[in-house]
Protein backbone atom coordinates (compact mmCIF):
# COMPACT_ATOMS: atom_id res chain seq x y z
CA UNK A 1 0.00 0.00 0.00
CA UNK A 2 2.80 2.36 0.93
CA UNK A 3 4.65 1.84 -2.35
CA UNK A 4 1.58 2.86 -4.33
CA UNK A 5 1.36 6.13 -2.42
CA UNK A 6 4.96 7.17 -2.93
CA UNK A 7 5.35 9.51 -5.85
CA UNK A 8 8.33 9.35 -8.12
CA UNK A 9 9.35 12.99 -8.04
CA UNK A 10 12.98 13.34 -9.03
CA UNK A 11 15.64 16.00 -8.88
CA UNK A 12 16.92 16.53 -12.37
CA UNK A 13 20.04 18.16 -13.73
CA UNK A 14 19.71 21.20 -15.95
CA UNK A 15 20.24 20.67 -19.65
CA UNK A 16 20.15 22.99 -22.64
CA UNK A 17 16.66 24.36 -23.18
CA UNK A 18 15.20 21.82 -25.57
CA UNK A 19 11.49 21.16 -25.39
CA UNK A 20 10.64 17.70 -24.13
CA UNK A 21 14.24 16.82 -23.15
CA UNK A 22 14.31 14.63 -20.04
CA UNK A 23 17.29 15.46 -17.84
CA UNK A 24 19.36 12.80 -16.03
CA UNK A 25 18.32 12.04 -12.47
CA UNK A 26 20.22 12.91 -9.30
CA UNK A 27 19.52 10.38 -6.51
CA UNK A 28 16.60 11.40 -4.30
CA UNK A 29 14.53 9.41 -1.82
CA UNK A 30 10.84 10.37 -1.67
CA UNK A 31 8.27 10.13 1.12
CA UNK A 32 4.72 11.45 0.89
CA UNK A 33 2.67 12.51 3.92
CA UNK A 34 -1.04 13.41 4.15
CA UNK A 35 -1.45 14.21 7.87
CA UNK A 36 -3.84 12.42 10.18
CA UNK A 37 -5.92 9.59 8.73
CA UNK A 38 -9.53 10.77 8.60
CA UNK A 39 -8.33 14.30 9.38
CA UNK A 40 -5.96 15.13 6.50
CA UNK A 41 -4.48 18.39 5.22
CA UNK A 42 -6.41 20.87 3.11
CA UNK A 43 -4.22 23.22 1.04
CA UNK A 44 -1.25 23.39 3.45
CA UNK A 45 0.64 26.61 2.68
CA UNK A 46 3.34 26.44 5.33
CA UNK A 47 5.89 23.83 6.35
CA UNK A 48 8.94 23.93 8.60
CA UNK A 49 11.38 21.27 9.74
CA UNK A 50 13.65 21.74 12.75
CA UNK A 51 15.75 18.89 14.04
CA UNK A 52 13.31 15.99 14.06
CA UNK A 53 10.21 18.19 14.44
CA UNK A 54 7.74 18.82 11.63
CA UNK A 55 5.28 21.73 11.62
CA UNK A 56 2.59 22.17 8.96
CA UNK A 57 0.23 25.12 8.50
CA UNK A 58 -2.98 23.38 7.46
CA UNK A 59 -4.10 26.66 5.94
CA UNK A 60 -7.42 25.63 4.45
CA UNK A 61 -8.56 24.32 7.83
CA UNK A 62 -7.19 27.09 10.05
CA UNK A 63 -4.81 25.06 12.18
CA UNK A 64 -1.15 24.16 12.68
CA UNK A 65 -0.03 20.55 13.15
CA UNK A 66 3.11 19.57 15.08
CA UNK A 67 4.90 16.23 15.03
CA UNK A 68 7.77 15.82 17.49
CA UNK A 69 9.22 13.08 15.29
CA UNK A 70 9.27 13.10 11.50
CA UNK A 71 6.40 10.90 10.25
CA UNK A 72 7.51 7.78 8.40
CA UNK A 73 4.13 6.64 7.08
CA UNK A 74 1.57 8.30 4.77
CA UNK A 75 -0.68 9.07 7.76
CA UNK A 76 0.19 9.78 11.39
CA UNK A 77 -1.62 11.44 14.28
CA UNK A 78 -0.19 14.81 15.28
CA UNK A 79 1.32 15.38 18.72
CA UNK A 80 -0.09 18.91 18.94
CA UNK A 81 -2.78 20.77 17.00
CA UNK A 82 -2.97 24.56 17.36
CA UNK A 83 -5.75 26.93 16.34
CA UNK A 84 -8.81 24.80 17.13
CA UNK A 85 -10.62 23.90 20.36
CA UNK A 86 -10.99 20.35 19.06
CA UNK A 87 -8.28 18.78 16.92
CA UNK A 88 -10.79 17.85 14.22
CA UNK A 89 -12.39 21.31 14.06
CA UNK A 90 -11.60 23.38 10.97
CA UNK A 91 -13.54 26.66 11.26
CA UNK A 92 -12.04 30.11 11.10
CA UNK A 93 -11.02 31.09 14.64
CA UNK A 94 -12.50 27.78 15.76
CA UNK A 95 -15.94 28.94 14.67
CA UNK A 96 -15.95 31.90 17.05
CA UNK A 97 -14.25 35.29 17.46
CA UNK A 98 -10.47 35.67 17.51
CA UNK A 99 -8.56 34.60 20.65
CA UNK A 100 -5.01 33.73 21.72
CA UNK A 101 -5.60 30.10 20.75
CA UNK A 102 -7.33 30.54 17.37
CA UNK A 103 -6.12 30.91 13.79
CA UNK A 104 -7.49 32.09 10.47
CA UNK A 105 -5.56 31.12 7.35
CA UNK A 106 -2.16 30.44 8.97
CA UNK A 107 0.78 30.37 6.57
CA UNK A 108 4.45 30.94 7.43
CA UNK A 109 6.08 29.07 10.33
CA UNK A 110 9.44 29.37 12.05
CA UNK A 111 10.94 27.59 15.04
CA UNK A 112 14.31 26.81 16.58
CA UNK A 113 12.77 23.93 18.49
CA UNK A 114 12.17 26.17 21.50
CA UNK A 115 10.23 29.24 20.36
CA UNK A 116 7.49 28.99 17.74
CA UNK A 117 6.28 31.78 15.41
CA UNK A 118 3.18 31.51 13.18
CA UNK A 119 1.94 34.02 10.61
CA UNK A 120 -1.80 34.17 11.35
CA UNK A 121 -2.40 35.88 8.02
CA UNK A 122 -6.12 36.60 7.91
CA UNK A 123 -6.20 37.75 11.51
CA UNK A 124 -3.53 40.26 10.44
CA UNK A 125 -1.17 39.22 13.20
CA UNK A 126 1.81 37.06 14.08
CA UNK A 127 1.66 34.77 17.11
CA UNK A 128 4.66 33.83 19.26
CA UNK A 129 4.99 30.93 21.70
CA UNK A 130 8.03 31.52 23.96
CA UNK A 131 8.19 27.82 24.78
CA UNK A 132 7.43 25.14 22.25
CA UNK A 133 3.75 24.09 22.47
CA UNK A 134 3.07 20.75 24.13
CA UNK A 135 -0.74 20.66 24.31
CA UNK A 136 -3.60 20.90 21.82
CA UNK A 137 -5.04 24.39 21.40
CA UNK A 138 -2.30 25.98 23.48
CA UNK A 139 -2.63 29.77 23.58
CA UNK A 140 0.14 31.99 22.20
CA UNK A 141 2.21 34.09 24.59
CA UNK A 142 2.57 37.21 22.43
CA UNK A 143 0.69 38.80 19.53
CA UNK A 144 2.35 41.12 16.99
CA UNK A 145 0.29 43.43 14.81
CA UNK A 146 -2.69 43.77 17.16
CA UNK A 147 -3.22 45.53 20.51
CA UNK A 148 -4.49 42.32 22.10
CA UNK A 149 -5.54 38.76 21.32
CA UNK A 150 -9.14 39.78 20.64
CA UNK A 151 -8.47 42.16 17.72
CA UNK A 152 -7.99 41.20 14.08
CA UNK A 153 -8.41 44.23 11.78
CA UNK A 154 -5.82 45.02 9.09
CA UNK A 155 -3.54 47.85 10.20
CA UNK A 156 -5.36 47.86 13.56
CA UNK A 157 -8.27 50.06 12.47
CA UNK A 158 -9.37 48.36 9.27
CA UNK A 159 -9.01 48.26 5.49
CA UNK A 160 -7.48 51.37 3.95
CA UNK A 161 -5.85 52.55 7.16
CA UNK A 162 -2.28 53.83 7.14
CA UNK A 163 0.24 51.28 8.45
CA UNK A 164 2.69 51.94 11.25
CA UNK A 165 5.48 50.16 13.10
CA UNK A 166 2.96 48.13 15.14
CA UNK A 167 0.49 47.13 12.45
CA UNK A 168 0.18 44.28 9.96
CA UNK A 169 -1.89 43.57 6.87
CA UNK A 170 -1.92 39.97 5.60
CA UNK A 171 1.42 38.86 7.01
CA UNK A 172 2.24 35.60 5.23
CA UNK A 173 5.90 34.97 6.02
CA UNK A 174 8.02 34.81 9.17
CA UNK A 175 11.66 34.01 9.82
CA UNK A 176 14.36 34.49 12.43
CA UNK A 177 18.14 34.28 12.42
CA UNK A 178 18.02 33.35 16.08
CA UNK A 179 18.07 36.90 17.37
CA UNK A 180 16.12 39.19 15.04
CA UNK A 181 12.59 38.45 13.85
CA UNK A 182 11.49 39.19 10.26
CA UNK A 183 7.87 39.43 9.10
CA UNK A 184 6.75 39.56 5.46
CA UNK A 185 3.95 42.10 5.93
CA UNK A 186 2.57 41.22 2.52
CA UNK A 187 -0.49 43.44 2.33
CA UNK A 188 1.58 46.48 3.32
CA UNK A 189 4.21 45.52 0.71
CA UNK A 190 7.11 45.54 3.18
CA UNK A 191 9.22 43.42 5.52
CA UNK A 192 9.35 44.38 9.19
CA UNK A 193 12.49 43.80 11.27
CA UNK A 194 12.47 43.33 15.05
CA UNK A 195 15.98 43.51 16.50
CA UNK A 196 14.91 41.36 19.45
CA UNK A 197 12.17 38.78 19.83
CA UNK A 198 9.01 40.56 20.99
CA UNK A 199 8.16 39.74 24.61
CA UNK A 200 5.04 41.87 24.92
CA UNK A 201 1.91 42.34 22.83
CA UNK A 202 1.84 45.06 20.19
CA UNK A 203 5.62 45.54 20.05
CA UNK A 204 6.80 47.99 17.40
CA UNK A 205 9.23 46.98 14.67
CA UNK A 206 12.70 48.53 14.69
CA UNK A 207 13.18 48.77 10.92
CA UNK A 208 11.42 48.26 7.61
CA UNK A 209 12.61 46.83 4.28
CA UNK A 210 10.90 48.11 1.14
CA UNK A 211 9.61 51.44 2.42
CA UNK A 212 11.31 54.73 3.44
CA UNK A 213 9.29 54.77 6.69
CA UNK A 214 6.63 52.80 8.57
CA UNK A 215 3.71 54.94 7.35
CA UNK A 216 4.43 54.80 3.62
CA UNK A 217 1.82 52.99 1.53
CA UNK A 218 2.92 53.80 -2.01
CA UNK A 219 5.25 51.37 -3.73
CA UNK A 220 7.71 51.24 -6.60
CA UNK A 221 8.95 48.38 -8.73
CA UNK A 222 12.38 48.82 -7.12
CA UNK A 223 10.96 47.24 -3.96
CA UNK A 224 9.00 44.06 -3.35
CA UNK A 225 5.45 44.47 -4.69
CA UNK A 226 3.98 41.44 -2.88
CA UNK A 227 6.60 40.08 -0.42
CA UNK A 228 5.28 36.67 0.60
CA UNK A 229 8.37 35.11 2.18
CA UNK A 230 11.62 36.28 3.78
CA UNK A 231 14.59 33.98 4.43
CA UNK A 232 18.19 34.39 5.62
CA UNK A 233 21.23 32.13 5.59
CA UNK A 234 24.05 31.82 8.11
CA UNK A 235 26.25 34.22 6.11
CA UNK A 236 23.69 37.02 6.38
CA UNK A 237 22.24 36.85 2.86
CA UNK A 238 18.55 37.75 2.71
CA UNK A 239 16.00 36.64 0.09
CA UNK A 240 12.54 38.16 -0.32
CA UNK A 241 10.08 36.31 -2.55
CA UNK A 242 8.22 38.94 -4.56
CA UNK A 243 5.26 36.92 -5.79
CA UNK A 244 3.45 39.52 -7.85
CA UNK A 245 6.52 40.40 -9.93
CA UNK A 246 7.60 36.75 -10.37
CA UNK A 247 11.04 37.28 -8.86
CA UNK A 248 13.33 36.71 -5.89
CA UNK A 249 15.18 39.74 -4.51
CA UNK A 250 18.60 39.05 -2.97
CA UNK A 251 20.99 41.09 -0.81
CA UNK A 252 24.22 40.03 0.86
CA UNK A 253 23.21 41.62 4.17
CA UNK A 254 20.17 42.93 6.01
CA UNK A 255 21.84 46.32 6.28
CA UNK A 256 21.97 46.60 2.49
CA UNK A 257 18.35 45.49 2.22
CA UNK A 258 17.40 48.29 4.61
CA UNK A 259 19.18 50.94 2.57
CA UNK A 260 19.11 49.94 -1.10
CA UNK A 261 17.22 48.12 -3.84
CA UNK A 262 17.98 44.49 -4.53
CA UNK A 263 21.50 43.68 -5.66
CA UNK A 264 20.56 40.45 -7.46
CA UNK A 265 17.27 39.29 -9.00
CA UNK A 266 16.24 35.70 -9.75
CA UNK A 267 13.47 35.33 -12.32
CA UNK A 268 13.82 38.67 -14.15
CA UNK A 269 16.58 40.34 -16.21
CA UNK A 270 16.35 43.66 -14.33
CA UNK A 271 14.46 45.59 -11.65
CA UNK A 272 11.96 46.99 -14.18
CA UNK A 273 10.85 43.63 -15.59
CA UNK A 274 7.83 41.76 -14.26
CA UNK A 275 6.73 39.21 -16.87
CA UNK A 276 5.24 35.87 -15.88
CA UNK A 277 7.83 33.41 -17.19
CA UNK A 278 9.32 36.55 -18.76
CA UNK A 279 6.35 36.55 -21.16
CA UNK A 280 7.25 33.13 -22.57
CA UNK A 281 4.53 30.62 -23.36
CA UNK A 282 6.41 27.92 -21.44
CA UNK A 283 8.76 28.18 -18.46
CA UNK A 284 12.53 28.07 -18.80
CA UNK A 285 15.44 27.47 -16.44
CA UNK A 286 15.60 31.21 -15.62
CA UNK A 287 11.88 32.10 -15.33
CA UNK A 288 9.31 32.09 -12.54
CA UNK A 289 5.53 32.10 -12.21
CA UNK A 290 3.80 33.02 -8.93
CA UNK A 291 6.80 32.14 -6.77
CA UNK A 292 5.99 31.94 -3.04
CA UNK A 293 9.07 30.81 -1.10
CA UNK A 294 12.80 30.19 -1.05
CA UNK A 295 15.18 28.21 1.12
CA UNK A 296 18.95 28.52 1.40
CA UNK A 297 20.93 25.28 1.34
CA UNK A 298 24.71 24.94 1.48
CA UNK A 299 26.06 27.53 -0.99
CA UNK A 300 22.89 27.75 -3.05
CA UNK A 301 19.16 28.37 -2.89
CA UNK A 302 15.93 26.52 -3.63
CA UNK A 303 13.00 28.48 -5.10
CA UNK A 304 9.37 27.40 -4.91
CA UNK A 305 8.28 28.25 -8.45
CA UNK A 306 4.69 27.71 -7.44
CA UNK A 307 2.84 28.68 -10.61
CA UNK A 308 5.04 26.34 -12.63
CA UNK A 309 4.55 23.55 -10.03
CA UNK A 310 8.24 22.95 -9.57
CA UNK A 311 11.17 23.66 -7.26
CA UNK A 312 14.26 25.21 -8.84
CA UNK A 313 17.76 24.65 -7.48
CA UNK A 314 20.60 27.16 -7.91
CA UNK A 315 23.89 25.56 -6.85
CA UNK A 316 25.50 28.91 -6.02
CA UNK A 317 23.99 32.20 -4.99
CA UNK A 318 23.93 34.21 -8.23
CA UNK A 319 26.27 37.12 -8.85
CA UNK A 320 24.18 38.61 -11.68
CA UNK A 321 20.51 39.02 -12.54
CA UNK A 322 18.49 36.39 -14.39
CA UNK A 323 20.55 33.30 -13.47
CA UNK A 324 19.68 29.85 -14.78
CA UNK A 325 18.83 27.04 -12.38
CA UNK A 326 20.99 23.94 -12.50
CA UNK A 327 18.36 21.45 -11.34
CA UNK A 328 14.66 21.09 -10.63
CA UNK A 329 12.16 18.98 -8.73
CA UNK A 330 8.67 18.17 -9.93
CA UNK A 331 8.95 18.33 -13.72
CA UNK A 332 10.72 16.25 -16.33
CA UNK A 333 12.41 19.29 -17.89
CA UNK A 334 12.59 23.08 -17.65
CA UNK A 335 9.96 23.62 -20.36
CA UNK A 336 7.07 21.90 -18.59
CA UNK A 337 4.82 23.92 -16.29
CA UNK A 338 1.49 23.77 -14.50
CA UNK A 339 -0.56 24.43 -17.60
CA UNK A 340 0.69 21.35 -19.42
CA UNK A 341 -1.65 18.37 -19.76
CA UNK A 342 0.47 16.04 -17.65
CA UNK A 343 -0.03 18.35 -14.67
CA UNK A 344 -3.69 19.22 -15.21
CA UNK A 345 -4.80 15.60 -15.61
CA UNK A 346 -2.17 13.86 -13.50
CA UNK A 347 -1.42 15.80 -10.35
CA UNK A 348 -0.97 12.59 -8.36
CA UNK A 349 2.18 11.98 -10.36
CA UNK A 350 3.65 15.45 -9.95
CA UNK A 351 3.62 18.44 -7.65
CA UNK A 352 0.82 20.95 -7.99
CA UNK A 353 1.38 24.51 -6.76
CA UNK A 354 3.99 24.01 -4.00
CA UNK A 355 3.82 27.06 -1.70
CA UNK A 356 6.42 26.42 0.97
CA UNK A 357 9.77 24.67 1.40
CA UNK A 358 12.07 24.00 4.33
CA UNK A 359 15.50 22.38 4.71
CA UNK A 360 17.19 20.62 7.58
CA UNK A 361 20.77 21.02 6.38
CA UNK A 362 22.24 18.75 9.05
CA UNK A 363 20.05 15.88 7.83
CA UNK A 364 20.06 16.91 4.14
CA UNK A 365 16.28 16.85 4.14
CA UNK A 366 14.04 19.03 1.97
CA UNK A 367 10.33 19.27 2.86
CA UNK A 368 7.77 20.66 0.41
CA UNK A 369 4.20 21.80 1.05
CA UNK A 370 2.56 20.42 -2.11
CA UNK A 371 -0.43 22.70 -1.58
CA UNK A 372 -2.56 21.82 -4.60
CA UNK A 373 -2.29 18.11 -3.81
CA UNK A 374 -2.99 18.62 -0.06
CA UNK A 375 0.15 16.85 1.12
CA UNK A 376 3.77 17.16 2.27
CA UNK A 377 6.68 15.73 0.31
CA UNK A 378 10.02 14.73 1.92
CA UNK A 379 13.30 14.53 0.01
CA UNK A 380 16.67 13.26 1.13
CA UNK A 381 19.04 15.50 -0.81
CA UNK A 382 22.08 14.00 -2.49
CA UNK A 383 23.64 17.27 -3.69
Amino acid sequence: MLDSQIINITLKKAMPVTEGLIAPQISVEDHIFYGEEGNPFLAPRGVFISGNKLMVADTGQNRVFIWNQIPKTPFQKADVVLGQLLTTDTGRNSGDSVHANTLMYPSGIWTDGHKLVVADAWNHRVLVWHTFPTSHGQAADVVIGQKDFFSSQPNILGIGQTPNAQSLNWPYGVFSDGSRLYIADTGNRRVLVFNEFPTENFNAADAVIGKPNFEERDYENTDAIWPYSVKLNTKGYIAITDTQYYRILLWNSVEKALSSSSEIIIGQPDIDSSGQNQFNLYPKENTLSWCYDTCFYKNGIFVADTGNSRILWFEHLPSANNPSAQSLIGKKDFNTGSENAESIFGTEKSMYWPFSISVDEAENKLVIADTGNHRIIFHTLMI
